[in-house]
């Protein structure tokens, strides 16, 4: 379903992403993991189509991203790291004018609105106006915008921010029942324990460079101790942490 290839973005002398080679296939639940300014996000943006590479290819469902991207990105449903919505439509207008977008039949548009409403707790809001929306409630809209017209791939930024643990907990469920039927599910995030319990596969980048890939026991064998849970292997395999030696321990 995306499909990577020799992907390098530079801005000027720095270079956000290197030679990025990448499959995820349909129906995975993909975990994309990285410390701060390891390339995350601009990685995104360009499977997105929203930034251009310096060099290499982006493919989605089979289409090019270069000679292709509006039909790729009918495909996609995306959530941003920073929810963006028209804060003079309410929630609802919002959601329909989305749906419109990837040409959704009304009947449809409007049993997709009701169902990620209620599941996501949000349904008492929807005739609110966005920009009276907490963060937490814009995330959801957003959220139910790239879930309503049933994507064959979600692209996923940063998915749990300011979301209390009841609606994170329906977030993951939905993934994982977007997974099952066949939706590949690409997640970026820092929170390590959504990786581990829901994500089949999981890549590494550090500096704009894939370091590591494959399933957790596949890191775990990449790591020095060969244990510990996926905080322990992100911290190794990174090497942006490193244990002090304790006074006490002298």
């Amino acid at each position: 379903m995306i499909k990577l290839t020799n992907l390098t973005k530079r801005y000027g002398e720095k270079t956000a992403v290197s030679d990025l080679t990448l499959a995820v296939g349909r129906g995975e639940l993909f975990g994309f993991l990285g410390p701060n300014g390891a390339g995350k996000t601009t990685t995104i943006k360009l499977i997105m189509g929203m930034l251009r590479p310096t060099s290499g290819d982006v493919e989605i469902d089979g289409l090019g991203m270069s000679k292709s991207a509006v039909e790729a990105r009918r495909v996609i449903g995306y959530v941003p790291d920073n929810p963006y919505v028209y804060e003079k439509l309410t929630g609802r207008e919002f959601l329909e004018f989305i749906g419109g977008v990837f040409g959704m039949e009304k009947q449809k548009m409007e049993s997709e609105i009701r169902k990620y409403s209620a599941r996501l707790g949000m349904a008492d809001y929807l005739d609110y106006r966005t920009e009276e929306y907490s963060h937490g409630m814009r995330q959801k809209i957003v959220l139910a915008a790239a879930f309503i017209h049933n994507p064959k791939l979600l692209v996923i930024d940063e998915p749990m921010v300011g979301l209390d643990p009841i609606s994170a907990r329906v977030v993951k469920d939905i993934f994982v029942e977007f997974s099952q039927n066949g939706t590949t599910v690409f997640v970026s995030t820092h929170t390590l324990s959504l990786a581990e319990e829901i994500c089949s596969r999981i890549g590494i980048i550090n500096h704009g460079r894939l370091i590591a890939i494959g399933s957790k026991s596949d890191l775990r064998r990449k790591t020095s101790e060969g244990g510990g849970d996926l905080e322990d292997i992100f911290l190794q395999l990174t090497g942006e942490y490193k244990k002090e030696e304790s006074i006490l321990g002298r």
